[in-house]
């Protein structure tokens, strides 16, 4: 799935349409991609991995030697003066070959981890991004409660002068309005902090974006049960095979006999006391060498190594499979858990605010009793943030289904 289409998926996942607040995450997703040192790194590594396949097809360094003979060693033609050698070894048939496949594959795995990184940024991003907008929302709730606490006032003020409320009223609605002004201003500092935070994840400068606020919709779909994808997780598992297969073709090779070529060039001076055939003539001499693995004790333990490394790896996929579909099974029913309770909080905040508006008519006939308007008004405001709080874990737990399951 591309970055793009997995944005909007986060949004559209859970059924909200909010073209506005895929776009604005889809943005921070991108620039986080950008940005982010952590991933940055990740990618340079696998640069440095690409690299290494250049080093591996590389032949062994060609050795050159120069002698000079103290004193000269006298031979039939002329006594040995300086000596020039070149020598060049060449590994096994296809080592080369075999040595280029195995970086290869390690490069693979570090793609993949790179990969890896770049979904759990994205998994982060959305979940910091769900988390900030749910404290705008709240605070967005506490500014309208105190909004309807000073409309209460007001009417107690109104009471009081009738005699149809007391003065303990107007304090009691003072006081409450204290503390949800108290709740606010301690919600915007948290949200702060997340916002720091969050703008760090993405190294990015926090003052130049804002926020769009999701309202909070009437109801969440229902979702069906998703099926583990292509995780880049476990498919890491399958390159690590791969490549400890390919270091087995690798030391396989290296236990192959190897050889070598080189060229001695030796300078003669002439004899001067004596008229021979050649005499002073210089002498080439070509070389074949032979490296034979006689001990090969140690490719044989590399050989159990790479089988026990295979078996392990095997194990491991696994185990991190059964994690996998365990965190899965997990997030879903915790988004079903948090979509049921949403409706429940919305069901109860619908009856909690006709129960109020009933108050309120009640009072324009009878005496006030603003102990009762404010025990429904902490009602309302508790249900309010509780859904905010519940579709914040619906969105979460949709994030981590949509980090499982997508391409």
């Amino acid at each position: 799935m591309k970055m793009q289409q997995w944005c909007i998926a986060l949004l559209l996942l859970p059924g909200l349409s909010i073209s506005l607040q895929a776009q604005e995450i889809g943005y921070f997703v991108t620039l986080g991609e950008a940005n982010n040192p952590e991933l940055r790194a990740m990618r340079l590594r696998y640069d440095l991995a690409g690299e290494k396949v250049e080093e591996a097809v590389a032949l062994p360094d060609t050795q050159f030697d120069v002698g000079y003979f103290i004193p000269g060693m006298q031979t039939r033609t002329g006594a040995q003066r300086v000596k020039f050698s070149v020598r060049q070894m060449l590994p096994a048939f296809g080592q080369i070959t075999a040595r280029e496949a195995y970086v290869s594959s390690m490069a693979e795995t570090d793609y993949l981890d790179w990969v890896i990184g770049r979904r759990q940024l994205r998994l982060q991003i959305a979940q910091g991004y769900f988390g900030l907008q749910a404290m705008r929302q709240q605070i967005d709730i506490l500014q309208a409660q105190e909004a309807l606490l000073d409309s209460y006032r007001a009417v107690a003020l109104t009471s009081l002068e009738t005699g149809r409320a007391s003065a303990v009223d107007v304090l009691r609605l003072e006081i409450r309005k204290s503390d949800v002004v108290a709740q606010r201003q301690m919600l915007e500092t948290q949200f702060k902090a997340a916002s720091f935070a969050f703008f760090r994840l993405l190294n990015a400068t926090e003052t130049a974006m804002t926020f769009s606020v999701i309202h909070l919709p009437e109801a969440l779909p229902e979702s069906d049960f998703p099926a583990l994808g292509p995780h880049p997780e476990l498919e890491k598992y399958g390159r690590l095979y791969e490549s400890v297969v390919r270091e087995e073709a690798l030391n396989r090779k290296s236990a192959s006999p190897s050889f070598g070529v080189g060229l001695d060039y030796i300078v003669m001076s002439r004899l001067t006391d004596v008229e021979v055939m050649d005499n002073g003539m210089d002498m080439w001499m070509p070389m074949v060498s032979f490296s034979v693995p006689i001990f090969n004790g140690a490719y044989r333990s590399r050989t159990r190594q790479n089988e026990i490394r295979q078996a392990a790896l095997k194990a491991d996929e696994t185990a991190r499979r059964n994690q996998l579909e365990t965190l899965l099974e997990g997030a879903w029913q915790g988004q079903v858990s948090e979509r049921i309770r949403y409706e429940a909080q919305t069901g109860n905040s619908i009856r909690t605010r006709q129960a109020i508006d009933l108050l309120l008519k009640q009072y324009e006939t009878e005496q006030v009793d603003f102990s009762e308007l404010l025990e429904m008004q902490e009602m309302e405001l508790k249900l309010q943030l509780e859904r905010s709080e519940a579709l914040k874990g619906y969105l979460n737990q949709g994030a981590l289904v949509n980090y499982l399951i997508a391409e």
